[in-house]
């Protein structure tokens, strides 16, 4: 799992191995994450999953051996 910004900093590292018991899906994959670091909860409507370099919708799978990346919105000016 890969994670960047706030995400990498909550997690304490900008690259996490989290492996799956059986396959989920984008939106229970981020529930288990913000279960293992609640610091991450307050954040959890506004973080991004991709798979494999796409945007994951709730619903999207995620397999063993995919690549999820935890993107936040970014800001900019």
């Amino acid at each position: 799992m890969l994670a960047f910004a706030g995400a990498r900093d909550v997690l304490g590292a900008g690259e996490l191995d989290l492996p799956l018991a059986a396959p989920t899906t984008a939106a229970a994959l981020l529930d288990e994450i913000c279960a293992r670091w609640p610091a991450l909860a307050p954040y959890r409507r506004s973080i991004r999953v991709a798979v494999n370099g796409v945007y994951a919708s709730a619903a999207d799978p995620v397999r063993a051996g995919d690549e999820v990346a935890l993107i936040p919105p970014v800001a900019g000016g």
